[in-house]
């Protein structure tokens, strides 16, 4: 099992100066070959490897005016490269955008050593290639098991951290049995972080606008400044603090969470949701970024993989909040409409709970996985447009009818 683990460092004057070097010389490399990369592509239709322009780095270190590549470690610009090739093949295959140039303006700053990173828990001291002696870091917790890589890390703020990708000798446990019963239907959203099919709630907690007074305030102290200004650079130190705080804030919160849901329940249901497609709505763009829905799903699959926990997701177009127990599919509603009434059984639903049982209910279906739970027919309903139609019902937990929601319009 991959496990990371993250500390702070304290280095020195003269370590943060060759941090410093490491960090531009990786970002000079990366910009060298993309721009090589491009150029080529640009004259002659022609791809060069990573492999071709690594070939260059001698070159460079023989030249007076990139004689300084020579102080830093040669594996991190080899490793620049890398990182610039997966760029590449992120954006043919999986159409991430096209890889961009570097500034040294970027509020985060890194670069990675693929090995001989050495770690010393008794006198609390990281070693890495050129740093003699070794760097001040507080190492907080130990981990057994051999290191494949690390990245050392600049923040805004100033602060800098490594983070150690060590491969431990934990075995992946196995997944816990999917039974319907011990599973949930957790339905996310602004008002309320999470409501959970048993019905208990998680409260947003809501870092970014309690803040947002002072980060207003911040921000106007920032662009009344001068720019190149001492007193510009100290009010953006600032704001980046306060930044870094909110965020520190919500990291915490999401950690806390999944790992509690991930050991409470055996089996937990999810909507399949695309956080970039919800921010298009500029109303309700601060609020989804302030709950980070991204951050909180990947951190529920990989945890789920740690505790043996079942993680199951059901499509994004699936009528979870609009769909009844008694089957009916009410498609004029609101996102303003938090209680609606059901007008073919005259149940009164509450949006986020009723999601949060379809989304339960959904998920089972679909994966054959019954359960405890009794599948009596299966039935299409790709033929059902008409509301006044029979549908199906869901009574005390017992699924009576299973239908392929897919074709239908929500």
């Amino acid at each position: 099992m991959y496990k990371a683990y993250k500390y702070r460092l304290y280095p020195n004057k003269e370590q943060e100066q060759l941090i410093l070097k490491h960090i531009g010389s990786c970002r000079f490399i990366y910009n060298y070959g993309l721009n090589k990369k491009v150029t080529a592509y640009q004259t002659d239709k022609t791809a060069i490897s990573r492999f071709q322009i690594q070939a260059d780095l001698p070159i460079l270190k023989k030249q007076e005016d990139t004689a300084w590549l020579k102080e830093v470690n040669s594996l991190s610009l080899q490793a620049a490269l890398a990182c610039l090739d997966n760029a590449f093949t992120r954006f043919f295959k999986e159409k991430k955008g096209f890889p961009k140039f570097k500034s040294k303006k970027d509020g985060h700053q890194s670069f990675i050593i693929p090995q001989n990173t050495k770690v010393d828990f008794d006198n609390n001291r990281i070693f890495i290639p050129k740093f003699k002696g070794g760097i001040k870091c507080r190492l907080h917790r130990k981990f057994e098991g051999n290191i494949k890589t690390s990245t050392i890390s600049k923040t805004p703020t100033g602060k800098y951290y490594i983070s150690i990708l060590v491969e431990t000798n934990e075995i992946i446990p196995k997944k816990k049995p999917c039974c319907e019963n011990q599973a949930v239907g957790i339905d996310l959203g602004i008002k309320t972080f999470a409501t959970i099919s048993d019905g208990s709630t998680i409260e947003n907690p809501r870092n970014l606008k309690k803040s947002l007074k002072k980060l207003k305030k911040l921000q106007k102290e920032v662009s009344r400044k001068n720019k190149g200004s001492n007193n510009r650079m100290k009010s953006v130190k600032r704001l980046a603090l306060l930044h870094e705080k909110v965020t520190n804030r919500r990291n915490d919160f999401l950690h806390k969470v999944s790992y509690e849901l991930v050991n409470k329940y055996d089996t937990i249901c999810l909507e399949t949701l695309s956080s970039k497609n919800m921010m298009h709505n500029h109303h309700l763009a601060q609020a989804l970024s302030d709950i980070a829905i991204g951050n909180f799903n990947s951190m529920m699959d990989y945890k789920g993989e740690w505790y043996g926990t079942n993680v199951i997701r059901i499509g994004r177009f699936e009528p979870s909040s609009k769909m009844c127990t008694c089957g009916f599919i009410h498609k004029e509603l609101k996102l303003s409409d938090r209680m609606w009434t059901c007008p073919q059984c005259g149940s009164v639903n509450d949006r986020d709970l009723l999601a949060a049982n379809n989304i339960k209910r959904f998920a089972f279906c679909k994966n054959n996985t019954a359960g405890t739970a009794e599948i009596h027919a299966c039935v299409d309903m790709n033929h059902i447009v008409d509301s006044d139609q029979e549908a199906p019902s869901f009574m005390g937990g017992v699924v009576h009818k299973c239908y392929q929601y897919n074709q239908v319009n929500s």
